[in-house]
C-alpha cells in the first residue's frame, strides 16, 4: 500500500458532508462494520486514535465504544482511488455490532 501526503480537502465528501468508512480487522481483515464520517469526526478520529462517526439518525458525533466499551482503535487509515470512501483498520476491543455480534455482517443472502 502506497503512502503519501494526506489533505482532507481532497477526500470527496457527498452532498451531506458525509463519506462512507468500511471498518475492517486489522489482524484478520474481517468487515466489522459500515458507518459514516463528515469533515471534523474524521479529524476527531485522527486525534483520538478512536473511530469517531457522525451519527445520521441523531445528528451527532458519536466516538466508538465511549458508552459500551468497545473501542476501535485505528492502526491505519486508506482511501480509494475515486477518494470517495475511507477503509480504516482497527483494533477491536469487545463487539463491533450494537446487536452483540463481532461484525454488523453475521446475516448472509442464500445464492
Amino acid at each position: 500500500m502506497k503512502t503519501i501526503k494526506f489533505k482532507l480537502g481532497n477526500l470527496k465528501f457527498d452532498k451531506n458532508g458525509l463519506i462512507p468508512a468500511i471498518i475492517q480487522d486489522y489482524k484478520n481483515n474481517q468487515v466489522l462494520m459500515v458507518a459514516y464520517m463528515n469533515k471534523e469526526s474524521l479529524r476527531r478520529t485522527l486525534k483520538l486514535g478512536k473511530t469517531c462517526f457522525w451519527s445520521r439518525s441523531r445528528k451527532e458525533y458519536w466516538v466508538k465504544g465511549l458508552t459500551s466499551g468497545h473501542f476501535q482503535f485505528v492502526k491505519s487509515i486508506a482511501y480509494d482511488c475515486d477518494m470517495d470512501a475511507l477503509l480504516i483498520k482497527v483494533r477491536q476491543v469487545g463487539k463491533a455490532c450494537h446487536t452483540g455480534n463481532r461484525s454488523c455482517f453475521y446475516r448472509k443472502i442464500k445464492l
